[in-house]
């Protein structure tokens, strides 16, 4: 468990006034800035969708945001799952929607109520293989799969479990060390690979732009992703026909994510404000 897990009950559903009104804000913030990019871009409106990045954030906070809006969330620790995973979708079926894998089963089991809105639940951050069981009753789509050995341990739970999993191939565009993602030079083979295996369904790549000031850098690493992206959607291969995502771009770059090509920004900072707790 995380040390700030012991601090701060992420279960919480209780928030104040003054602390919605301030998620809001960011919320709103943050979809005229992708409103702006998209222009400027000269993408259609509503092209790409917000990701609101909740690491540390409780259910309270992360209902705020949902309040405000927000009708996508992340996850980036498997322990962050499980503990709000049963609050987030009592909250979500207060307010109709339908949280994450619990739209594939109506969340009990039942058929899925299709009139009833979905709210995607990624998990955004590294799994590992011990923790896949963990997050596979909540989550509908993995956006760290970074290599085919991770991808096939999510198969073969899917397929025991009877479920469908996304899954989005991680890309290491920047190529620094301390980022996780596959190589960009085997990135193609790999979604091929990924495309072949039952129980998941590759819906696109994902990557963190580069940890620098040059935007040209950064750019460059997004207009890549793009590129290899659309060349594994040209490639026609099996189980490839559906990856069309691109996630890419958080609250420092989403512009530059935007005019690449990005169609999910992943955004906590601008929404919820600096975290307490890293």
């Amino acid at each position: 468990m995380t040390a700030y897990m012991d601090r701060k009950d992420l279960s919480n559903t209780i928030i104040d006034a003054a602390r919605a009104r301030e998620i809001a804000d960011g919320v709103r913030r943050v979809l005229d800035r992708i409103a702006a990019a998209e222009s400027a871009a000269g993408r259609d409106a509503g092209s790409v969708r917000l990701l609101a990045a909740t690491k540390t954030r409780d259910v309270g906070e992360i209902m705020a945001a949902i309040d405000a809006g927000v009708r996508m969330i992340g996850e980036n620790r498997p322990q962050e799952v499980v503990a709000k995973a049963d609050g987030l979708r009592a909250g979500c079926a207060e307010r109709g929607f339908l949280l994450g894998a619990a739209a594939a089963d109506g969340g009990d089991g039942a058929v899925a109520d299709s009139a009833r809105p979905h709210i995607p639940f990624h998990l955004i951050g590294q799994l590992q293989s011990n923790k896949i069981g963990k997050v596979l009753p909540a989550v509908d789509a993995i956006e760290s799969v970074d290599s085919i050995d991770l991808a096939e341990k999510i198969a073969r739970r899917a397929v025991a479990r009877g479920i469908e999993v996304g899954v989005l191939l991680e890309v290491n565009e920047s190529g620094e060390a301390s980022k996780s993602g596959c190589d960009p030079s085997v990135a193609v083979a790999l979604a091929r690979r990924i495309g072949t295996l039952g129980g998941l369904r590759l819906q696109g790549l994902m990557t963190v732009g580069a940890h620098v000031d040059d935007e040209r850098t950064i750019r460059a690493g997004f207009a890549h992703l793009r590129r290899t992206r659309d060349q594994i959607l040209a490639s026609g291969a099996p189980g490839t026909c559906d990856c069309r995502e691109l996630s890419m771009g958080m609250t420092q770059d989403m512009e530059l994510a935007i005019a690449e090509g990005a169609t999910i920004v992943r955004v906590g900072t601008a929404i919820f404000g600096e975290r307490a707790y890293k």
